[in-house]
């Protein structure tokens, strides 16, 4: 498919979309770094805890990578208005969702969301990609595929310990 606007071949143009995006998935993974602990406390399951104590390492690795990409493309992480992450994370897990006993709702909420999360951060580390391939940032690039990865094993793993969970 061509594009039709000439922007879209501007690297500048293309920057600063890279940027932008890169802005939104690091201050979402940010709050996740302050937030996901309190998931541990809130689910009921052993291997559940384990894999979110998963998701905060990962994250962890995450953001480490997206610094490493601000010194590659020497640009600075710059407050963002809407970051996804951070908007589903605070729907999902307000703490007034958790006043009732049943631990199953509970697990099955945190389990949906938390596959939501990993569904925004694979689709904008896909994007990410795309856009550090154009720009020809080979090293964002593999950095932002390692992150993909990670996203995508966290996913398959919430998928695996809610079918186990749900069918007991």
């Amino acid at each position: 498919m061509e594009a039709n606007n000439p922007q879209f071949t501007d690297p500048a143009v293309l920057k600063q979309h890279f940027v932008h995006h890169l802005n939104r998935i690091y201050h979402g993974k940010t709050y996740l770094q302050k937030h996901l602990p309190l998931l541990i406390t809130q689910s009921s399951l052993k291997k559940l805890q384990h894999a979110i104590q998963e998701v905060l390492d990962d994250v962890n690795k995450q953001i480490s990578r997206i610094e490493a990409i601000y010194q590659l493309i020497n640009a600075e992480p710059m407050a963002e208005n809407c970051v996804p992450i951070i908007a589903v994370f605070k729907d999902a897990f307000d703490p007034q969702d958790y006043e009732t006993n049943n631990t199953l709702l509970n697990d099955v909420d945190i389990i949906l969301y938390l596959q939501l999360l990993e569904h925004i951060n694979i689709t904008s580390y896909r994007m990410l990609k795309i856009l550090a391939s154009a720009l020809n940032y080979q090293q964002a690039e593999q950095l932002l595929t390692e992150s993909f990865d990670e996203s995508n094993d966290n996913d398959k793993l919430f998928v695996l310990i809610a079918d186990e969970y749900v069918k007991k």
